[in-house]
Formats: C-alpha cells, structure tokens, sequence
C-alpha cells in the first residue's frame, strides 16, 4: 500500500495534512515499469471505453437517475442496431485503435498513414460501419480501397474537428514512448486518414499525444505531463490554431475553472456551463471538449486510472471517449494496477464475441505487442548509432 494511502486510513495524518498531502501529490514521481505503463495506456483505452455501457451521450443527471455512479461493467441491448452488448463490450475508438495496433505490431515500429491504410483493407469490415463503427468510416473504407494517396482520405471525412483521432491515437504515442516530438509528428501522419492536414481534431489529437509520451518518461509526474501539455509545440504553429502553444489556452481556462473540484460531481456541473452543444451531429464528440475534460479528470484524479475512468464515465455527454482519454493518459503514468481484475477479463471476453471486431487481442496481447515492438525500435535506433559512430 502507497504509505500515504496507510497514514490516512490509520488515522495517522490529520485531515489538514491530507489535504496538504493531496495537494503535493501531483508532483511526486511515478516508479512505474515501462512495461506496465504500455498495460496500463492501453487496459485505459479499452476497459475505460467499455465501462460507459450504454451511456454514451447521456446527460449526466439521466446517468445519475438510472445508474446512481456507475462503478461497474454494464450489458446494454438494442442499442442503435439491433445489437444486444455484453457487458464490456468496446466500441468504434478502439476498433480505430487496434488498426493502429496492428499497423505498429507487425512492422515492429513507427508507422505512416500508408502502413495503417493497408491494415483496414485487409482486416477492417465494411459492414462494421453504423453497427460497431461510425457509418462515415465504410466511406473512407472504400476510399482507401481506391488506391488514392493514405495521407488524401481524411480530406473527405465531414468531421474534422471530432475526437475520432485523439480517442484512440494511444498506440501511436506509445511506439513513440518518450518521444514527444515523435509522437506529434506520427499523429499529425496517421491522422489524415480520418481528418484533414493540420485540422484542429489533429491538433487535439497531438495534444493526447504529449501526455502520453510524456506520462511513460522516467520520474514523471501529473505535473510534468500538464506542464509539457500546456507547452504545446512547434507543429501547432502550422495551421494557425493558436499558435505553438495550440490547445494550451483552452486547457489552461478548464483547469482553473475546475481546480477546487473534489470529485467528478462537482465537475460536471462546473463544466455544464462551457460544453453544452446540441442538435447537430456528434455535438457531444468534438475533441476540444473531450481532451480539455480528459486533461482535468487526470488531474483531479492525480492519474489513478480506475479513479479516472470512474470520473469519466459519469460525466456524460461523450462517456466512452472521455474515458478513453483520461484513463489512457493515466495508465501511461501510473499503469493498470488500479483497475480491477474482473474488468480485463470481462473486456477480454466481450471481445471474443463481439461479431465483427478488427482484432480479438486481449488487453494485455495488444500491451505486451506494442511493447515488443517498442524494443525492437530501440534496438534498431542503437545499430545505427553504433554503425555510425564508427563512420
């Protein structure tokens, strides 16, 4: 048990020193094993999605009506198509994500738009879209199926400023694990198959980057990450969205406004004021809402990824992509071990009977894949340097 966690629960440290302590937390460095961070990005990604059941673009007070706080996995039925969902079941963001998965999986590496183009031709479905994935994704299917250039298919997709890459970009972030520069440029890459070249989803979506990239360095902490968020970088600057620094300023407005708030409760409403879109479609999805929320969940929750997809998941309006992204930071920083152990195998075996899925990976296969391949990037990066250092 973490010893702060003992003093509380012993009554040892008063509640003022609780409070100081609580505080402080944020800026305490996070000894987790590289590997288990990869677990713990990717077990966010996928439990966190699953764990909305059939929340998804709910109010929160028609969550809090019917499910009180949803702390559980939840089976739902009939929902959009006919579909009855086994608890723990995964949606639409993590199909995106396995694709990118696979991509990295195989090639053992960094991957471009074209690398992922050629893994939804051979293993995305069409008739998974509108019943698993988003109906403008059979679309972009047919489109990469044409053989037009990978990096021209998002041009054509009518949402650019949706969350479709900042919800499920982790396995991009990860192969590029410490490397923030890395990790902007391949999501700037990869993210033209759903949107637009420098579109502001693809800004959002490199933000989500940062953090995770920065969560999985050594000593590193809920600061440290927000304090590289808040930086932004150089690639923000083309596009003209806000300059280098990007979605810095709409971040920074959320954190201030939800600095006080003591739980999930309380942000929500703080937030109700700020993101209240409705009647055109996907109102409740666009990245800057999901990825400012993520940013303040992660830290209210001083990156405890059960904690954050707890928070999330009862915030409403878009539940699975929040979770999704909050979590998916907070296992970059603190790992899985949070999450309990029914939730992964829940997850895991939703998944073998999902009836069209682009991967049937468990959690734990789709982590230990990306971390293999991960080494094997770094193994290639010391050839090089010691060929050339002898040059």
């Amino acid at each position: 048990m973490h010893r702060r966690q003992f003093l509380r629960q012993t009554g040892i440290l008063s509640a003022a020193a609780c409070a100081e302590a609580d505080a402080n937390a944020a800026a305490d460095p996070v000894d987790i094993a590289l590997h288990e961070k990869f677990f713990g990005c990717i077990a966010g990604l996928h439990v966190g999605s699953a764990l909305k059941g059939p929340c998804e673009g709910w109010r929160w007070q028609d969550i809090q009506a019917k499910y009180g706080t949803i702390d559980r996995m939840i089976g739902y039925q009939d929902y959009h198509n006919g579909w009855d969902r086994l608890p723990g079941t995964t949606e639409d963001g993590v199909e995106r994500s396995k694709m990118m998965s696979t991509a990295i999986i195989e090639k053992k590496d960094r991957v471009t738009a074209e690398d992922v183009r050629r893994i939804w031709v051979r293993d995305m479905k069409p008739e998974a879209a509108g019943m698993i994935s988003e109906p403008f994704e059979a679309v972009l299917l047919a489109m990469a199926k044409s053989g037009m250039p990978a990096c021209d298919i998002g041009r054509y997709c009518d949402y650019s400023g949706l969350v479709s890459m900042s919800r499920s970009c982790h396995p991009i972030a990860l192969i590029n694990a410490g490397d923030i520069d890395g990790a902007v440029e391949d999501i700037f890459e990869v993210g033209q198959l759903y949107q637009t070249t420098n579109s502001r989803g693809l800004h959002w979506a490199a933000t989500v980057g940062i953090a995770i990239a920065s969560a999985t360095k050594p000593e590193a902490t809920v600061d440290s990450v927000l304090a590289d968020v808040l930086k932004g970088h150089p690639r923000f600057a083309i596009g003209g969205v806000g300059g280098p620094r990007g979605p810095a300023r709409e971040i920074e407005r959320a954190l201030e406004l939800t600095k006080t708030c003591r739980d999930f409760r309380e942000m929500r409403v703080a937030f109700d004021a700020i993101y209240n879109g409705k009647g055109i479609p996907y109102a409740n999805s666009y990245a800057n809402e999901v990825v400012t929320k993520a940013m303040c969940v992660f830290r209210m929750c001083k990156g405890n990824t059960k904690e954050a997809m707890i928070a999330a998941v009862n915030m409403g309006r878009d539940t699975d992509c929040l979770s999704a992204t909050a979590s998916g930071i907070s296992g970059a920083l603190t790992g899985a071990g949070s999450i309990p152990g029914e939730w992964f195998q829940q997850v895991d075996y939703a998944t073998t009977k999902m009836p069209i899925t682009n991967s049937r990976r468990t959690v734990k296969e789709t982590a230990d894949g990306l971390y293999d391949a991960y080494q094997a990037r770094l193994r290639k990066m010391r050839s090089f340097i010691e060929t050339m250092e002898k040059a």
